[in-house]
């Protein structure tokens, strides 16, 4: 389920994104209280299983412990019985031993698919009786007094250690205390003196007290391995997430290029019948073959042939953003000068100024060195960052024009008008794809909308920054800095021998003169 919902998501049919989430935690709950309603514990079935070799595990492990530990009270057993004795005790007590070893190494060693967990389960518990009434075998030697508390203390440990190896399967654990409770009891039929009641009682009360600490011990691991199991989940959702990510970027891929495929197809087919469009629309429009007989002919073909103008910058831009976006627009690297080139543009724009009576405020730094840059994308940038100012300023606005350094050595240009604005949760918006503000649309002239995210595409290939500052009734201002890295330093004079120095120039060669250096920090009218 989870899974059909990401694909559903992806293909764009599908629920929202909290919805899926919402509808994944319902089936991972939906699974959970099947599995527990098909456990014999409670829990889920993938969690008893893991109970039970964990069991295992503890129980492989404590094999030669155990060992050692019965050959020990053994062989001090034998202070009180005949050493026979003692050595039979021990012998059945390794034997047990070594079939709870043999028990737990077959159950490692399975298949966990093909593992029953209610047949190993019982088979578990009567191994811990069987072991455990071996130890509890060991009050054959309490028959004196000294021996009683030897056997006791024995007991006592006994449970210690058999509770905590048992404690990831209650059952198992309470299976192991009753032999052991009952030998500690049995001590009282060889004495009734208050000494060995007391010790049976406690021996009893620690038995108690292991199993609630077995409990304990028991809930802990139940809470690691759901945290695992919750951790297990959460990666394989990201595994998940990942791969119908990359799916999707796959996808994008292939649409990206079959975009860029169409766009480059349809731009030869729309812009060959265009330029007919074009041609044809301007020799009517200026009367070339002489006057038309209506004179609304003249009108309609100047319609035509501004609306092919139109649609032509549409798709030129439209082919821009696209090699952009693709990464297969080519940088025709060359020394410009920024000032200059912002000057140039500005008095290409003059003109749409001049008509709605518009002012131009400069402060252009004359001494800014060259730039290395696309003079073509430059000149695109700077005529899209005044064309947006002029559009989206109104009748007798103002717009001020700043090149200069940047803290870091770098070169700005920075573009603010006196428009209406943009609100700032439609900043977003105006820096996507034929997106345009609300403000600007009351108020401004129709446009494409692809203007500023050609501006940042550009500025992004020559590694600038670009920075949209506005607010609503406070006007725009849009920030472009190209890196110092792209700011040519001026090279040091070379040092010539006076000799070749002479040589070169001859007599009476003029020195040269310094260029003059012009500076433009003044309001001037468009």
């Amino acid at each position: 389920m989870p899974d059909l919902t990401a694909e559903m998501i992806q293909r764009g049919r599908g629920p929202s994104a909290p919805e899926a989430v919402r509808r994944r935690e319902v089936a991972r709950e939906m699974r959970s209280a099947r599995e527990k309603l098909t456990s014999t514990s409670g829990l889920e079935r993938a969690f008893d299983y893991e109970l039970i070799r964990v069991y295992a595990q503890y129980r492989a492990g404590a094999v030669i412990p155990l060992a050692l530990l019965g050959i020990a009270i053994a062989g001090t057993s034998a202070l009180w019985v005949p050493p026979p004795v003692a050595a039979l005790w021990g012998a059945c007590l390794l034997a047990a031993v070594t079939l709870s070893m043999f028990a737990t190494r077959r159950f490692l060693a399975q298949d966990p698919d093909a593992a029953s967990v209610t047949v190993w389960r019982r088979y578990f518990m009567v191994c811990e009786v069987v072991q455990s009434t071996s130890w509890a075998l060991m009050i054959l030697v309490g028959t004196t007094p000294g021996a009683r508390t030897f056997v006791l203390f024995g007991l006592v440990i006994v449970a210690a250690v058999v509770t905590m190896l048992a404690a990831t399967l209650p059952a198992a654990a309470v299976a192991a205390l009753v032999p052991l409770n009952v030998a500690a009891l049995a001590l009282l039929a060889f004495s009734h003196d208050m000494d060995t009641a007391m010790l049976v009682a406690m021996v009893v009360g620690a038995q108690v007290f292991f199993m609630g600490l077995a409990q304990r011990v028991y809930a802990s691991t139940v809470g690691a391995l759901k945290s695992q199991a919750e951790k297990d989940a959460i990666f394989g959702e990201l595994e998940q997430a990942k791969a119908n990510s990359d799916e999707a970027r796959r996808r994008a891929e292939e649409a990206n290029l079959a975009k860029s495929r169409f766009l480059a197809t349809m731009s030869h087919e729309l812009r060959t019948p265009l330029n007919a469009i074009l041609g044809f629309s301007e020799v009517m429009k200026n009367e070339v073959f002489g006057a038309h007989v209506a004179p609304s002919y003249k009108e309609y073909a100047a319609d035509i042939h501004d609306s092919g103008l139109h649609l032509l910058n549409l798709i030129n831009e439209i082919l821009d953003l696209s090699r952009i976006e693709a990464g297969r627009y080519e940088l025709n690297e060359e020394a410009i000068q920024l000032g200059h080139a912002v000057d140039e543009c500005r008095h290409m724009i003059g003109l749409r100024a001049r008509s709605k009576g518009q002012t131009f405020h400069e402060f252009i730094d004359d001494t800014l060195p060259r730039l290395w840059a696309d003079e073509r994308a430059l000149r695109q940038i700077i005529l899209n960052l005044l064309s947006n100012a002029v559009k989206f300023t109104p009748p007798g606005g103002e717009i001020t024009i700043k090149v200069g350094w940047t803290s870091s050595g770098g070169q700005y240009v920075s573009v603010k008008d006196s428009g209406p604005g943009i609100p700032e949760d439609e900043l977003g918006t105006v820096m996507s794809s034929f997106g345009r503000g609300s403000l600007a649309i009351k108020t401004a002239e129709q446009g494409s909308g692809l203007g500023l995210p050609i501006v940042k595409g550009l500025v992004d290939l020559h590694g600038g920054n670009f920075q949209l500052k506005s607010k609503p009734r406070e006007g725009t201002e849009v920030v472009v800095t190209f890196p110092a890295t792209r700011v040519m330093d001026t090279l040091p004079a070379l040092d010539l021998p006076g000799e070749a120095l002479a040589d070169r120039d001859g007599p009476g060669a003029a020195a040269p003169k310094p260029e003059a250096k012009r500076g433009r920090s003044a309001a001037r009218a468009a």
